[in-house]
């Protein structure tokens, strides 16, 4: 547009020096489109006046249009526009300018499924030094290091160099930390704390994993921010449901664009919107209930989830090990942050959603439904385990986990006792009669296909079968099925994705999409409450009365004198169905997956579980105590101790126990 502006006009004023008040005002006005239409042209010799309407479609304050009247002046064979305010804004000349007001609504909460709060605006509060009014260094950094956490030599680097009178932030600590410690900070010389709005994450980060955290603006996404009405020194989610939600937990900005004279006064107001109030998120986690959860994972590597089998709803989601969101709010956490993204153990990835592992013996649930279904078999099918099996010859002997044989034992309690045998021999029979049946079983109850949960990032690995292997450069060879019968082989499952499984089999057969949002609260009758419903979206592949069978061996695990977890569930008042899993993680000395999947009571079935451990070795040692703990934890019992962790021990010639 410059170069439309009179001889004279560019003389006195410089392209760079054009475009700087050019884009100052577009900024300021959130413009994101500018338009200028000719609506009339009245020429008198060598000057003309051309009436114009300006538009501006800025992020804040919607649509903006106003009508100029451009001076022209003929100079040659050309018309020129004489100055350049009226070209940018009418009434920009003379010093004035535009002022954009702001107005930010407060960031709503992260409710659970009983309105206690999981994320909400909280004080916090920055310990700062003022270096000229240190006394004592060493009594300085002394209670700054008590307070904080911080080493004295960082926290001494912070303030090192600045000038006397300056206040030097240092880090930021919780309200409650700055009560605890207020007389040690109002009475150390050279120590301020000032406070500010922030964000809490209550108990230290219930479902951080699920809730996940804010942070200013990324650079890299600040010009997306502000196309939106941002500032752009907001802070605004970036994980979890703070990510996801953002545009409901945030509302929207609302302003007023001025234009101001010279000395600050308002000349006039040129566009007005009402902000857009903010609305809080209520999910369907029970936090209590979550933090026992996340006390029973404690550290380990692993996952633990909690499903209501009559609607899909996830009642508590850990991931181990946990962190805690809130040394993400504010810049005097970087210890903590740096420590956190060094961890080797990845805390901040979501092992329930993301995490995909082999799930063992718990995928026999699958390939007794499918030996039933189109198998021909039934719960009363005699086996023979003599602790090994041949079926692809000698030279490719598998071994049962109990070394010395089942022996004589039926289909159903098969399951119970998790016999490797007659599931090598079950998935042998499938793939004879099609190498697809499995797979498709696989799919039918959920496996290898994506959840698809609104507000959760989540990973879907493939179900292997004979075209996804054909795609990869291999062949499916009928070991391909005997390893999947036992849920060994490329099968790779998440714990969410088991937990949904086990959730179906309890209900009846309903696969319901599981869902973490259950409401998004109101904000007046221009924005009413959106609801989200239990969704069911399929049915599993299997009859009732086949379904029983499976429902009578999950039983069996618990109770029945050749039940892998059995003596874990000694005492339990509550009737509890469920799966223990030893998952081969590859290596010798690599201890297997430990995984327990359960629903309760069996005989009214209320929520399903999934309790997986990395590494932690076999199901019915590690993952069904823990699985007690968490049905325990739901009913209010007293928890039932866990047992000693096991040591190493060493890796059969076969799948691992069960």
């Amino acid at each position: 547009m410059y170069v439309l502006l009179s001889p004279a006009s560019r003389a006195a004023l410089t392209a760079d020096s054009f475009s700087a008040r050019y884009q100052t005002a577009l900024r300021t006005g959130t413009v994101l489109t500018a338009s200028a239409t000719l609506q009339a042209l009245l020429v008198e010799g060598e000057r003309a006046q051309a009436a114009c309407r300006l538009a501006w479609g800025t992020a804040l304050v919607g649509t903006v249009v106003t009508d100029t009247v451009l001076p022209l002046v003929l100079e040659g064979e050309r018309w020129w526009v004489e100055g350049m305010e009226e070209l940018i804004w009418p009434g920009l000349g003379a010093g004035n300018y535009l002022y954009m007001e702001h107005s930010v609504p407060l960031r709503a909460n992260i409710y659970d499924r009983n309105s206690l709060a999981l994320a909400a605006p909280g004080t916090i509060v920055t310990v700062g030094v003022v270096p000229g009014q240190v006394q004592d260094e060493q009594t300085l950094l002394s209670a700054l290091n008590w307070v904080t956490g911080l080493p004295a030599e960082e926290i001494r680097e912070r303030y090192a160099g600045r000038p006397a009178d300056w206040w030097t932030p240092i880090a930021d600590i919780p309200a409650e930390v700055g009560v605890q410690y207020a007389d040690l900070l109002l009475n150390t010389p050279g120590i301020e704390a000032r406070e500010k709005e922030g964000r809490t994450y209550l108990e230290g980060g219930a479902a951080a994993h699920v809730v996940g955290w804010v942070s200013p603006v990324p650079a890299e996404e600040l010009e997306a921010y502000r196309a939106q009405g941002y500032r752009g020194d907001e802070w605004v989610g970036v994980s979890g449901l703070e990510g996801w939600g953002e545009a409901y937990l945030a509302g929207r900005h609302g302003g007023n664009l001025y234009l101001m004279g010279p000395s600050g006064e308002v000349l006039s107001l040129i566009a007005h919107r009402e902000r857009v109030p903010s609305r809080a998120i209520y999910t369907t986690i029970d936090r209590d209930l979550q933090l026992q959860v996340q006390q029973i994972l404690g550290d380990r590597r692993g996952a633990i989830v909690v499903l209501d089998v009559h609607s899909g709803a996830i009642l508590a989601l850990a991931s181990g090990p946990s962190f805690n969101p809130n040394i993400f709010v504010g810049p005097g956490s970087i210890a903590e942050i740096s420590a956190v993204l060094a961890n080797p153990d990845q805390p901040l990835f979501n092992r329930a959603t993301q995490g995909a592992y082999p799930c063992g013996s718990i995928f026999k649930i699958v390939t007794i439904a499918a030996a039933l279904e189109v198998g021909g078999l039934t719960a009363d099918t005699p086996f023979w385990c003599p602790g090994y099996w041949d079926g692809l010859g000698s030279n490719y002997r598998k071994f049962c986990w109990k070394e010395d044989g089942h022996g004589d034992i039926i289909l159903r309690d098969a399951l119970s006792a998790s016999c490797n045998v007659t599931f090598y021999t079950v998935g042998q029979m499938l793939d004879g009669i099609d190498p697809n049946a499995l797979p498709e079983f696989g799919r039918g109850f959920g496996l290898g296909v994506p959840l698809n949960v609104v507000g959760l990032v989540e990973e879907a690995p493939p179900m292997p079968d004979p075209e996804w292997k054909m795609e990869n450069g291999q062949v499916w060879y009928v070991g391909d099925s005997v390893n999947l019968a036992i849920g060994q082989g490329d099968l790779r499952v998440t714990p969410l994705q088991v937990a949904r499984m086990v959730a179906a089999v309890a209900n009846g057969g309903l696969l319901y999409r599981p869902y973490v949002v259950e409401r998004i609260g109101s904000a007046g009758e221009a924005y009413p409450e959106v609801v989200f419903e239990p969704e069911v979206v399929g049915t599993l592949p299997i009859s009732a009365e086949n379904l029983a069978v499976i429902q009578a061996g999950m039983l069996g695990t618990t109770t029945s004198p050749v039940g892998t977890a059995t003596t874990r569930f000694w005492g339990m008042s509550i009737p509890v169905a469920g799966k223990t899993g030893s998952a081969e993680a590859g290596g010798e000395d690599t201890e297997p997956h430990s995984w327990f999947a359960a629903y309760v009571p069996a005989d009214d079935p209320e929520i399903a579980l999934v309790v997986m451990v990395e590494n932690g070795g076999e199901g019915s040692r590690v993952a069904a105590p823990m699985g007690r703990q968490v049905i325990e934890a739901f009913y209010g019992l007293p928890l039932t101790p866990l047992p000693p962790e096991p040591g190493p021990t060493p890796t059969p010639a076969g799948p691992g126990p069960q």
